[in-house]
């Protein structure tokens, strides 16, 4: 089952329908072989035994002894809150789909995402590891202070066994042997394993707690402080039940440790007293075994957890009232010695603390067989997926084993029982966490049947942890921390792209759909305008560069690109959009632009972008400008030859794969029109799609020659003519003039201004920063100078007070505007006046019932003459050559007979004038107010 199956399918498919032959021979023999694990003995048994172990039988004395019965209780009471609150989020998880190998870091990375579960999951690999170890260093120290010789004493009948840190090294490797035995084989025997162990460790605690009732006062023989088998030996007290024991016992008296000669604090204590409450995740690390992990997980661990707590509580107030401190500080065995048949004890210390190392060995080994599964770190962890017949993944068991091994060397309990405390801690706190961001992300598929939980107690288990983890080891707290995010950003840069999915795609929804609906567009004001660019691409392949352009040309604002696709669903089985836009987004990432793409399906052009034009955005984000290439007879270039997609991974020359085998296969993206092929769009329906813009109030942006542009090379050549004192680059030119209407007023106007606007956004980018922008102002050289001067001057305070900085620069063209006024001056009498007419009245004065009509064009008095003479004016001007142009584009006419005329000129007017932007505002977009 893939990760995008529904649930639906899943449950239907794997009850109901049989397996294939190959299904039977292998996945049906590893479930009969491995899932066959119950609440009982895959959950509560596992959890119990991992969570007893050492704390049980050898530090509860210890830790009563040195913090006393009340910092006792009150660190059971801190301990079990922190366990309780992860406990009930492990529950959340787990009761809100089916479980696979894994456990905690199978919950984490399928909540989380493959960043946090990748990194959390070493970690938790790394805290079973030590932990094995811990509980056999436990069980070492154990069977020493019974059995091993002392170093200067005399040796009783029954200490035979050598003394000595390689000594004990030695016994370590062969329980951790005997423990690898067991998890090789597989989960049935360690099945069996553990149901003898719960036998004694259950008969073991009964005769603890009755043996509390029923033994005498004795005189207890301990070791001394210098060293667990010294010649020297002191003797304490067992006064049974007495108030004045129960008294001395009350309060905190911390002193030195004698197993490791360091000064025990409350931190200390906590750490060595936290390790009985660290195996709360035994349960759910069997989660590939179990046969319903949703329904076992969260009773087995609330009812281990309730016992253990109980148990822990009891031990420490019967220890509190019938032992002298001296022995609960000395002894760390004091049970074994005050009880009727010692021996007893010393089984079930060894049954427990054989049955916790091998909890956490075959933990270990299934969370390094799930990251190896899911492949999060490349071929480093290949090795660990090899599984026997019958699904036991030996690889894993077997690479846990050697690095047990390695702890072990740390020699001693109390040494790493800290460094296990924070590794769990962590591990808690992102439990807690992935609970957390799924509850804030409000998915409708986030529905536990466990409702017991709460953001609230989410956000407390993750600051009780955190909290709890400095307050043992701070250097510990921050190298474990560092070490994660370490993981996390590697995994984030080389891993592989999960289909998971990502908490943090639902929690960016979650607070941007909150977001959206505060942006009011009734509350949109020209001191806040920005450029919200909807793109035409027709085909990606020839348009990259204009692509990169345009995204440096929106700034702070909003980038659409939009494709198109020509044909109607009448005629097809489904929607051939979706199965597109993984490959549009993956050229969005590859030509790192930040940018949505919007798709759609139409049986015309102009229709496509009249749909785009209306749905694109939500609430206040709509697009306001509308860019296309330009409409001329220029032979489209292929950018994408040769590349591959970045994210994808695929070859954009490649084939993509059909999954019906009958249809032939098609490239990633066409491939770019010939030059004798017909265009999509005819030149009149292109004229219309910009009339058809200007009438909803969108801006107009026509780009030109943007095939030679070149990103990379004009901004580094900016850079070097910066280098050079008085000069900047690259430069941006603008023309703010109508120079297809020499006869208009003024230069400010509303699309002059937006023409302005633009540049200087352009130049405000980071990547722009170097540009120059150069303002031509057209005047005729019959004016007196002081008249030139003073529309010079009046610029200049207008460029100040719209705090644009620009290179103002006088045009004389007398004899471009000439051959205007010879064609005009030939024109009939009463279209001339009808023409002063419309000069006179503005823009925005032209209005009827609140839709703007369009001004009668002057198309028919302009000669290709006067328009060659105009682009030869701009092109003499371009000392040194501008990067891009900025030119005023005038409205479409309103007789559609006359499109094609208006594109002649703006064509004729462009001519090789090298990338340019032929601009039409109609929106208001800059202020003098503040």
């Amino acid at each position: 089952m893939s990760e995008k199956t529904p649930l639906l399918h899943y449950r239907l498919t794997s009850s109901d329908s049989p397996p294939t032959k190959v299904e039977s021979t292998h996945s049906g023999s590893k479930d009969k072989s491995v899932r066959k694990l119950g609440v009982v003995f895959g959950v509560v048994v596992p959890t119990l035994l991992s969570m007893f172990s050492v704390l049980v039988f050898l530090r509860i004395g210890f830790v009563v002894g040195q913090a006393g019965l009340y910092q006792s209780i009150a660190m059971f009471l801190v301990a079990y809150f922190i366990v309780t609150l992860t406990v009930l989020s492990i529950c959340a998880i787990s009761t809100n789909g089916a479980l696979d190998t894994g456990g905690a870091y199978y919950m984490i990375s399928r909540a989380l995402g493959p960043e946090f579960g990748g990194s959390i999951g070493i970690m938790f690999f790394f805290a079973n590891v030590c932990g094995s170890a811990l509980y056999v260093l436990g069980l070492v120290e154990a069977i020493m202070s019974t059995f091993g010789i002392p170093e200067e004493a005399v040796a009783g009948p029954h200490q035979v066994l050598p003394s000595g840190y390689w000594w004990s090294l030695l016994y370590g490797t062969a329980l951790l042997f005997l423990c690898f035995i067991v998890c090789l084989v597989g989960t049935h025997i360690y099945a069996k394993a553990i149901f003898i162990i719960v036998i004694i460790v259950a008969a073991v605690l009964a005769t603890i707690f009755i043996n509390f009732f029923i033994a005498r006062p004795i005189v207890v023989v301990l070791p001394n402080s210098s060293g667990l088998n010294s010649s020297s030996m002191s003797t304490a007290n067992y006064t049974g039940f007495q108030l004045h024991t129960l008294e001395g016992n009350l309060m905190p008296n911390y002193t030195v440790d004698y197993s490791t000669g360091a000064t025990m604090t409350f931190t200390t204590v906590f750490a060595v007293m936290f390790n009985g409450c660290t195996g709360i995740m035994a349960g759910s690390n069997m989660s590939g075994d179990l046969k319903n992990p949703s329904y076992s997980i969260p009773r087995g661990t609330l009812a281990a957890v309730l016992t253990t707590f109980i148990t822990y509580n009891l031990l420490s107030l019967l220890a509190a009232w019938s032992c002298d401190r001296h022995l609960l500080q000395r002894d760390y065995s004091f049970l074994g010695d005050i009880n009727v048949w010692p021996p007893l004890v010393t089984i079930g210390i060894y049954s427990s603390a054989m049955s916790a190392a091998m909890s956490n060995l075959i933990g270990a080994s299934r969370v390094l067989y799930a990251l190896s599964k899911d492949g999060l770190f490349g071929g480093v962890l290949s090795l660990a997926k090899k599984t026997s017949l019958s699904g036991n993944p030996w690889a894993s068991v077997l690479a846990s084993w050697l690095l047990v091994q390695v702890v072990l060397f740390a020699g001693k309990l109390n040494t790493i029982a800290s460094i296990v405390t924070i590794f769990f801690l962590l591990v808690y706190a992102a439990v807690n966490l992935a609970c957390l961001a799924l509850e804030w992300a409000s998915a409708p598929n986030f529905r536990p049947s466990f409702r017991c939980f709460t953001w609230h107690t989410c956000a407390l288990g993750i600051l009780g942890c955190l909290v709890m983890m400095f307050l043992i080891n701070a250097i510990h707290a921050f190298a474990s921390i560092a070490f994660m995010l370490l993981l996390l950003m590697l995994i984030h840069y080389l891993g592989p792209i999960s289909n998971w999915g990502y908490i943090s795609q639902a929690l960016i929804f979650h607070q941007v759909r909150k977001y959206l609906l505060m942006l009011d567009a009734r509350k949109d004001h020209v001191k806040f305008w920005r450029p919200q660019l909807l793109l035409m691409v027709a085909n990606p392949r020839s348009c990259t560069n204009l692509m990169t352009f345009i995204n440096d040309l929106k700034k702070s604002g909003l980038l659409v690109l939009g494709h198109v696709k020509l044909g109607l669903l009448d005629g097809l089985p489904s929607d051939p959009l979706p199965s597109c836009y993984d490959l549009w987004l993956s050229l969005v990432d590859h030509l790192n632009i930040k940018a949505f793409v919007n798709l759609t399906l139409s049986d015309s052009v102009r229709h496509g972008v009249q749909s785009l034009l209306f749905i694109t955005g939500f609430g206040g984000m709509r697009p306001n400008t509308l860019v296309l290439g330009f409409y001329d007879d220029c032979t489209p270039q292929d950018e994408l030859q040769g590349k591959i997609l970045r994210s994808a991974g695929h070859d954009l020359n490649a084939a993509s794969p059909n999954p019906d085998p009958r249809e032939p296969w098609s490239p990633f993206f066409p491939y770019v029109r010939c030059a004798e092929e017909l265009k999509d769009l005819p030149d009149h329906e292109y004229v219309s799609v910009i009339a058809d813009a200007v009438k909803m109030g969108k801006n107009v942006i026509l780009a030109r020659y943007f095939n030679q542009f070149n990103r990379v090379e004009v901004l580094e050549s900016g850079i070097k003519i910066g280098r050079y004192r008085g000069m900047n680059g690259p430069f941006v030119d603008v023309w703010p003039l109508n120079l297809l209407q020499p006869d208009s007023l003024g230069y400010v106007d509303t699309c002059s201004l937006f023409l302005l606007q633009l540049a200087c956004v352009l130049k405000e980018s980071r990547a722009w920063s170097q540009a120059r922008l150069r303002l031509f102002l057209c005047v005729e050289s019959d004016r007196s100078l002081k008249g030139k001067e003073e529309e010079a001057k009046k610029l200049g305070v207008m460029l100040k007070e719209l705090r644009i900085s620009a290179q103002v620069q006088m045009v004389e063209w007398d004899q471009v505007v000439a051959l205007h006024w010879q064609r005009r001056e030939g024109c009939n009498l009463v279209e001339s006046a009808q023409n002063v007419e419309r000069r006179e009245r503005p823009d925005e004065e032209c209005q009827e019932d609140g839709f703007q009509t369009f001004p009668n064009n002057n198309d028919d008095l302009l000669t290709d003459e006067y328009i060659c003479a105009v682009n030869e004016l701009i092109r003499r001007h371009a000392r040194p050559q501008p990067a891009v142009r900025f030119l005023y584009l005038p409205r479409p006419p309103a007789d559609t007979s006359r499109y094609r005329a208006y594109l002649h000129q703006v064509d004729v007017l462009s001519r090789d004038l090298g990338p340019t932007l032929l601009i039409h505002g109609v929106t208001p977009v800059v202020t003098t107010v503040l």
